[in-house]
């Protein structure tokens, strides 16, 4: 007799794929992330107010710093290092004409002679960034809270955009095939029936009876 047979070993379950949630570590390393996210402006209200010059759309070095409670070399730092990205972002040196601009309505220093300006958005940039900043990381908080959110929308979204293409593919479809059918009205108008619709000869002499003599 031969021996208990050992158990069957099972083949081990494939693990299934989870979407992971974004965390603070990925948005601070992806730049990819970062981009994604840059119109998020939101996200800086949620925290405190961002002061802005008297042109309502820039603010300085200084009122970066102020807004991240942080000394101005971290903002003239981090500009340094990730200066493209920044300046994809918005971020420019203002002009001799803003300068004096600027300085006619004591919005900085009257003895300065260049002033870096950025806008909202590269002030979100900043906080996406800047690591040493307990108002940064409130701000990223917001932005994760954010992106979390979004992900419920899209499912209406997408059934409307698929509801959308299928019109548009309908009536792609329905087009061609009236101008196929106006071609071919015009071609029967023009030279009579088709070639493939035309009877033989001596089928159509059959049709009209035998000729009177």
């Amino acid at each position: 007799m031969s021996g208990p047979r050992p158990p069957l070993e099972r083949a081990p379950r494939p693990q299934e794929e989870t979407s992971q949630p974004v965390d603070e570590v990925t948005l601070l390393e992806s730049r990819t992330l970062r981009d994604s996210v840059a119109e998020r402006t939101e996200a800086l209200d949620k925290v405190k107010a961002l002061f802005l010059l008297p042109d309502g759309t820039h603010v300085t070095t200084q009122m970066v710093a102020h807004y991240f409670e942080v000394l101005e070399t971290a903002i003239t730092s981090m500009v340094s290092d990730h200066r493209e990205e920044r300046e994809s972002n918005g971020y420019r040196l203002a002009t001799s004409e803003e300068v004096t601009a600027f300085k006619a309505g004591a919005s900085v220093d009257r003895f300065t002679s260049k002033v870096a300006l950025f806008t909202r958005r590269t002030v979100l940039n900043v906080a996406m960034l800047l690591r040493d900043s307990i108002v940064a990381r409130q701000v990223r908080t917001h932005l994760l809270d954010i992106e979390e959110i979004q992900p419920s929308e899209p499912v209406g979204n997408f059934a409307h955009r698929l509801a959308s293409l299928l019109d548009e593919h309908i009536t792609e479809v329905l087009d061609q095939r009236l101008a196929t059918h106006r071609r071919k009205g015009r071609r029967h108008r023009g030279g009579g029936l088709p070639h493939h619709n035309r009877l033989p000869r001596h089928a159509a002499s059959q049709r009209r009876g035998p000729e009177r003599r």
